[in-house]
């Protein structure tokens, strides 16, 4: 038995985007507004998750909108040697207005405007959707640059990204537009395969879950991503079941230990805040051939 051609064509279809947009549209205006107390200052606003890679899958509930604060920027340095990292202090120059005042001031606008549908996580600030407006995770950051080499002459190497910190004063990294770039350019490798797969296994995974096979949040949806951006681009393609079992064949028997994130900047598999447990990442795989079997 085997997951029908039918079901997995169902599956790749991606979910409505009506009301997200919609929900885009209008809280994008209120973080854009003349009268909030930032506005003067240099930001930017955009997208990140699901529905800026055209992945989102029928049930996606959340929208994801980044706001970056970019009259400062932090460094990750830890890729340079030590010439490398004196040469590049002795040119910094400090900032005067903080990641941290930026945040404070973007989430009493939103309470102004929301009140107390506004909740502030660990990492973003929840907005709390009612019949008109969707879910949305506003995250509040600043520019970030990861340097790979700045040398004494010529242009420096570097990845942007962006940086936000945990209330513990964990500094987060991570890099969205790379991930979206990448995302795009392996759907385009793979004939246009690549993110129609992405979103059978993302509706197999929310099969699994209302079934109660497997928890929710087992397999979130930017570590999927991750996981089938590392699938070579010739296993892709053919029939819907074909497709499906390449791809899922090609993950079971492969090295996943080398696997990287999208973004390309990190490990996918590991135990960081940016990392996906490898125990978790078996499980999903295992749990996947096993319903495919069964069905």
């Amino acid at each position: 038995m085997a997951i029908s051609e039918a079901q997995l064509g169902t599956w790749s279809h991606q979910g409505p985007t009506g009301q997200f947009t919609a929900t885009y549209e209008t809280l994008r205006g209120v973080l854009n507004d003349s009268g909030s107390p930032y506005y003067l200052k240099d930001f930017e606003i955009f997208l990140q998750g699901s529905y800026k890679n055209t992945t989102n899958v029928y049930g996606d509930s959340d929208v994801d909108v980044v706001i970056r604060l970019d009259s400062i920027r932090y460094t990750d340095l830890d890729f340079l040697n030590a010439e490398e990292k004196a040469r590049y202090s002795a040119q910094r120059s400090p900032g005067s207005y903080t990641l941290t005042e930026f945040k404070a001031s973007v989430v009493a606008w939103l309470v102004r405007h929301y009140g107390n549908s506004v909740k502030v996580g660990k990492k973003a600030v929840l907005i709390q959707g009612n019949g008109t407006r969707r879910d949305a995770d506003v995250l509040v950051c600043a520019k970030l640059r990861r340097y790979y080499a700045f040398p004494a002459y010529g242009e420096p190497r570097y990845v942007d990204g962006i940086c936000f910190f945990l209330p513990d004063g964990t500094r987060i990294e991570n890099f969205p537009e790379k991930h979206s770039l990448n995302c795009t350019a392996k759907h385009q490798a793979t004939r246009e395969w690549f993110k129609h797969t992405v979103r059978i296994f993302k509706n197999l995974r929310n099969t699994m879950i209302e079934r109660r096979i497997i928890a929710d949040g087992l397999a979130p949806s930017y570590f999927i991503e991750g996981l089938l951006y590392n699938v070579p681009a010739d296993k892709f393609g053919g029939s819907e079941q074909l497709n499906f079992r390449d791809v899922l064949n090609w993950l079971m028997a492969a090295d996943r230990s080398s696997f990287v994130c999208a973004n390309e900047q990190f490990k996918l598999l590991g135990n960081g805040n940016v990392t996906w447990p490898a125990a978790n990442c078996s499980e999903f795989l295992g749990a996947v051939v096993a319903f495919d079997r069964a069905a």
